[in-house]
Protein backbone atom coordinates (compact mmCIF):
# COMPACT_ATOMS: atom_id res chain seq x y z
CA UNK A 1 0.00 0.00 0.00
CA UNK A 2 1.36 3.52 -0.86
CA UNK A 3 1.43 6.59 1.54
CA UNK A 4 -1.17 8.30 -0.24
CA UNK A 5 -3.30 5.42 0.07
CA UNK A 6 -2.88 4.49 3.71
CA UNK A 7 -3.32 8.51 4.68
CA UNK A 8 -6.47 8.65 2.90
CA UNK A 9 -7.13 5.26 4.26
CA UNK A 10 -6.31 6.34 7.96
CA UNK A 11 -8.28 9.88 7.13
CA UNK A 12 -11.42 7.82 6.22
CA UNK A 13 -11.67 5.89 9.43
CA UNK A 14 -10.94 8.78 11.48
CA UNK A 15 -14.03 10.48 9.68
CA UNK A 16 -16.44 7.22 10.31
CA UNK A 17 -15.04 6.98 13.54
CA UNK A 18 -16.38 10.60 14.45
CA UNK A 19 -19.34 10.84 12.85
CA UNK A 20 -20.43 7.48 14.08
CA UNK A 21 -19.56 9.25 17.40
CA UNK A 22 -21.55 11.95 17.04
CA UNK A 23 -24.54 9.96 15.94
CA UNK A 24 -24.24 7.74 19.02
CA UNK A 25 -24.49 11.76 20.82
CA UNK A 26 -27.60 12.69 18.91
CA UNK A 27 -29.26 9.29 19.59
CA UNK A 28 -28.25 7.89 22.76
CA UNK A 29 -27.10 11.39 25.05
CA UNK A 30 -30.06 13.05 26.88
CA UNK A 31 -30.60 16.25 25.39
CA UNK A 32 -28.73 18.07 28.12
CA UNK A 33 -25.56 17.33 26.61
CA UNK A 34 -26.14 19.23 23.41
CA UNK A 35 -24.46 22.14 22.60
CA UNK A 36 -27.36 24.11 21.53
CA UNK A 37 -30.61 24.98 23.62
CA UNK A 38 -32.95 22.34 23.48
CA UNK A 39 -36.44 23.89 24.37
CA UNK A 40 -37.60 27.70 25.12
CA UNK A 41 -38.22 29.24 28.53
CA UNK A 42 -42.11 29.66 28.54
CA UNK A 43 -44.02 32.08 29.61
CA UNK A 44 -45.38 33.18 33.21
CA UNK A 45 -48.25 30.77 34.30
CA UNK A 46 -51.27 32.65 36.62
CA UNK A 47 -50.10 29.34 39.07
CA UNK A 48 -46.95 30.29 40.19
CA UNK A 49 -46.14 31.84 42.94
CA UNK A 50 -44.16 35.15 42.85
CA UNK A 51 -40.99 33.78 43.98
CA UNK A 52 -40.78 30.71 41.00
CA UNK A 53 -42.07 34.09 38.58
CA UNK A 54 -39.10 36.44 39.35
CA UNK A 55 -36.94 32.52 39.05
CA UNK A 56 -38.30 32.24 35.28
CA UNK A 57 -37.83 35.70 34.60
CA UNK A 58 -34.20 36.23 35.80
CA UNK A 59 -33.17 32.98 34.11
CA UNK A 60 -34.61 34.52 31.04
CA UNK A 61 -32.96 37.26 31.30
CA UNK A 62 -29.81 36.38 31.43
CA UNK A 63 -29.86 33.23 28.72
CA UNK A 64 -30.64 36.35 26.56
CA UNK A 65 -27.10 39.00 27.76
CA UNK A 66 -25.00 35.64 28.00
CA UNK A 67 -22.65 37.07 30.59
CA UNK A 68 -19.22 35.36 31.53
CA UNK A 69 -19.08 33.04 34.15
CA UNK A 70 -16.77 35.70 36.34
CA UNK A 71 -19.91 37.30 36.63
CA UNK A 72 -21.85 35.16 38.56
CA UNK A 73 -18.34 33.95 40.67
CA UNK A 74 -17.29 37.23 41.67
CA UNK A 75 -14.49 37.51 39.36
CA UNK A 76 -13.38 34.15 39.96
CA UNK A 77 -12.32 31.67 36.99
CA UNK A 78 -13.75 28.24 37.84
CA UNK A 79 -16.42 26.47 37.12
CA UNK A 80 -19.61 28.17 37.61
CA UNK A 81 -23.04 26.55 37.29
CA UNK A 82 -23.49 26.50 41.05
CA UNK A 83 -22.41 30.40 41.35
CA UNK A 84 -25.33 30.89 38.49
CA UNK A 85 -27.64 28.99 40.39
CA UNK A 86 -26.68 31.03 43.91
CA UNK A 87 -26.58 34.34 41.70
CA UNK A 88 -30.59 33.75 40.22
CA UNK A 89 -31.77 32.48 44.05
CA UNK A 90 -30.24 35.40 45.26
CA UNK A 91 -31.72 38.17 43.22
CA UNK A 92 -34.85 36.36 43.23
CA UNK A 93 -35.38 36.93 46.88
CA UNK A 94 -34.41 33.65 47.76
CA UNK A 95 -30.76 33.03 48.73
CA UNK A 96 -28.59 30.31 49.78
CA UNK A 97 -26.28 30.41 52.25
CA UNK A 98 -22.70 28.65 52.01
CA UNK A 99 -22.61 25.75 54.62
CA UNK A 100 -18.68 26.21 55.10
CA UNK A 101 -18.66 29.96 54.58
CA UNK A 102 -21.88 31.36 54.70
CA UNK A 103 -22.06 33.72 52.36
CA UNK A 104 -24.76 33.67 49.53
CA UNK A 105 -22.37 32.21 46.44
CA UNK A 106 -22.51 28.33 46.71
CA UNK A 107 -19.17 27.75 44.23
CA UNK A 108 -19.79 24.12 43.91
CA UNK A 109 -22.33 21.39 43.29
CA UNK A 110 -21.59 19.14 45.85
CA UNK A 111 -21.75 22.02 48.45
CA UNK A 112 -25.46 23.35 46.75
CA UNK A 113 -26.41 19.62 47.44
CA UNK A 114 -24.68 20.35 51.66
CA UNK A 115 -27.30 23.19 51.56
CA UNK A 116 -30.38 21.94 50.26
CA UNK A 117 -29.34 18.69 52.97
CA UNK A 118 -28.93 20.96 55.88
CA UNK A 119 -32.48 23.02 55.25
CA UNK A 120 -34.00 19.99 54.73
CA UNK A 121 -35.29 20.76 51.54
CA UNK A 122 -33.74 18.37 49.38
CA UNK A 123 -35.17 15.54 48.03
CA UNK A 124 -33.53 12.34 45.82
CA UNK A 125 -34.75 11.11 42.26
CA UNK A 126 -35.98 8.34 43.47
CA UNK A 127 -39.53 9.36 42.28
CA UNK A 128 -41.09 10.32 45.86
CA UNK A 129 -41.04 13.49 44.76
CA UNK A 130 -41.81 15.78 41.54
CA UNK A 131 -39.96 18.70 40.78
CA UNK A 132 -41.77 22.13 40.05
CA UNK A 133 -40.33 25.59 38.75
CA UNK A 134 -38.05 26.79 40.96
CA UNK A 135 -36.61 24.07 42.11
CA UNK A 136 -32.66 23.24 41.65
CA UNK A 137 -31.63 19.64 39.66
CA UNK A 138 -28.40 18.32 40.91
CA UNK A 139 -26.86 15.83 38.13
CA UNK A 140 -23.73 13.61 39.57
CA UNK A 141 -22.50 12.27 35.91
CA UNK A 142 -21.06 9.35 35.85
CA UNK A 143 -19.33 9.36 32.67
CA UNK A 144 -16.97 11.87 33.68
CA UNK A 145 -17.96 15.53 33.31
CA UNK A 146 -18.66 15.71 36.47
CA UNK A 147 -21.30 17.52 38.90
CA UNK A 148 -23.45 19.62 37.41
CA UNK A 149 -27.14 22.12 38.77
CA UNK A 150 -29.94 23.84 36.49
CA UNK A 151 -32.53 25.45 37.67
CA UNK A 152 -36.16 23.72 36.62
CA UNK A 153 -37.97 26.92 34.81
CA UNK A 154 -41.11 24.47 33.91
CA UNK A 155 -42.17 21.00 34.94
CA UNK A 156 -44.93 18.41 33.58
CA UNK A 157 -44.47 14.93 34.46
CA UNK A 158 -41.63 13.63 34.22
CA UNK A 159 -40.19 16.32 31.73
CA UNK A 160 -38.84 19.32 32.68
CA UNK A 161 -36.86 22.50 31.45
CA UNK A 162 -34.28 23.94 32.63
CA UNK A 163 -31.68 26.63 32.68
CA UNK A 164 -28.08 26.61 33.49
CA UNK A 165 -24.94 28.43 32.85
CA UNK A 166 -21.24 27.00 32.12
CA UNK A 167 -22.51 24.47 29.25
CA UNK A 168 -19.88 25.31 26.89
CA UNK A 169 -19.40 28.48 28.59
CA UNK A 170 -22.77 29.58 27.89
CA UNK A 171 -26.13 29.69 29.70
CA UNK A 172 -28.46 27.07 27.98
CA UNK A 173 -32.25 25.55 27.92
CA UNK A 174 -32.83 22.15 28.04
CA UNK A 175 -35.45 19.61 27.98
CA UNK A 176 -34.63 16.68 30.53
CA UNK A 177 -36.83 13.96 31.55
CA UNK A 178 -35.19 13.68 35.04
CA UNK A 179 -36.82 10.02 35.14
CA UNK A 180 -34.50 8.38 33.02
CA UNK A 181 -31.43 10.56 32.74
CA UNK A 182 -29.06 8.32 35.64
CA UNK A 183 -27.36 11.59 36.19
CA UNK A 184 -30.30 13.26 38.04
CA UNK A 185 -29.35 12.95 41.59
CA UNK A 186 -31.98 14.76 43.41
CA UNK A 187 -33.73 18.11 43.99
CA UNK A 188 -32.99 21.37 45.26
CA UNK A 189 -36.80 22.87 46.76
CA UNK A 190 -37.59 26.11 46.42
CA UNK A 191 -37.80 27.71 49.92
CA UNK A 192 -41.66 28.97 50.68
CA UNK A 193 -42.51 32.15 51.07
CA UNK A 194 -42.10 33.50 54.49
CA UNK A 195 -45.65 34.14 56.26
CA UNK A 196 -46.19 37.41 57.33
CA UNK A 197 -47.33 37.92 60.91
CA UNK A 198 -50.47 39.34 60.87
Amino acid sequence: MTRRRRITYWLTALVAVVTLAGAAVVLLAPERYFPWDTASIPSADSSWSPEQARIVELARAEHQTQRPGTFYAEGVTEPWCADFVSWIMREAGQPLSNPNSGHWRIPGVYTLQEHYQAEGRYEPSDGSYRPTVGDVVLYDNVIGVGQHTNIVVAADGDSITTVGGNELGKIRVHDVDWRKDSAVIGFGRLAPAPEVAG
